[in-house]
């Protein structure tokens, strides 16, 4: 091979792609693009659901004069998802905006997911220990409530 070619060498020895028969379609760029579209996805998924939620919240107060003196809290679905469940169910607003909240918190997530499994179809250790450590750490501030 020229060593002034456009073409870049293979990052893996012929021995490691073997190993991996889906590593051989699967380069840095590939990852990107899918990466850059899972985001995409679940960034307007979210922003579906809450603004689905919006108009199922605004419809029936749409000729409701607002008071601005006094604040009504919510109670937080989000810790209970059985709750919020039973609520979409029964068509509460509320609980479907809950979970267009959820969805925006689960996307970048998903993402740290798709990357571990593509360093691990990269064989690429470092970046394997990096990611499963962000992965941790977002699980664990996720499920022990910040």
């Amino acid at each position: 091979m020229d060593p002034n070619s456009a073409r870049s060498a293979p990052q893996h020895s012929p021995a490691e792609c073997d190993s991996h028969p889906l590593a051989e379609s699967f380069d840095d760029r590939r990852m990107e693009i899918i990466m850059g579209r899972l985001l995409q996805v679940g960034v307007l998924l979210a922003a579906t659901v809450v603004l689905a939620g919006g108009i199922l919240y605004l419809l029936p107060r749409a000729h409701e004069r607002s008071n601005y003196r006094v604040f009504v809290a919510q109670p937080l679905r989000l810790r209970h998802p059985a709750a919020m469940l039973r609520g979409i169910a029964r068509g509460d607003a509320s609980a479907v905006i809950d979970l267009g909240i959820l969805l925006l918190v689960a996307t970048p997530i998903c993402r740290v997911i798709f990357a571990v499994i593509a360093f691990v179809l990269e064989a690429d250790r470092l970046y394997i220990a990096v990611s499963a450590i962000v992965l941790a750490v977002l699980l664990f501030g996720m499920l022990r409530g910040g």
